[in-house]
């Protein structure tokens, strides 16, 4: 009965290469001359972690036979996506705005609501992990910005990697 009302396509093992490219991101990032040079290190890796989730999302659905058209996966995307649409809408503004040092603290803040409320129709431990991540969101709005990428490697990178291990070893990669 749980399974049926649960999201259960959760991909473990794609939240571990997501968290990879994370830190490779982060210290790719810490190296760039401009800001728009960091900017664009975070914007690909965000393009790259989005193409990654899609897809180990759809290869754990197919091997455990959980449809992703159905009511939970709807929901999951549905709970998911406006956080994440807010983020991306609030990244173009403050970007124009040249107040790229809020960014990290915002997309980490912004991506956490985002796997807390997509986490709601998902297995117990993804709110966990949104927590987490706002939490260190929150923390980086109120620290100073030259720390961005530090607080970016540790959420992105290393609480995905944290949390995506535990759920390939209990819910199946």
């Amino acid at each position: 009965m749980e399974r049926a009302a649960s999201f259960t396509a959760v991909p473990g093992w794609g939240g571990v290469a997501m968290g990879a490219t994370a830190v490779a991101a982060a210290w790719l990032a810490s190296r760039a001359v401009t800001p728009q040079a960091w900017l664009s290190t975070w914007l690909a890796e965000g393009v790259l972690a989005f193409s990654i989730g899609c897809w180990s999302i759809r290869v754990k659905a197919a091997r455990s036979k959980t449809p992703l058209f159905d009511g939970s996966a709807r929901r999951f995307a549905m709970t998911l996506a406006p956080p994440i649409v807010a983020g991306a809408i609030a990244t173009v503004a403050l970007a124009s705005r040249q107040l790229i040092g809020i960014l990290p603290g915002l997309w980490l803040l912004l991506y956490g609501a985002a796997v807390v409320t997509g986490g709601a129709t998902s297995v117990p431990v993804v709110p966990l992990l949104g927590l987490s991540l706002m939490a260190t969101g929150a923390l980086a709005l109120f620290s100073p910005a030259s720390w961005g990428n530090v607080y970016l490697a540790v959420g992105f990178g290393g609480l995905q990697i944290a949390f995506g291990l535990y759920i390939a070893r209990r819910h199946g990669g």
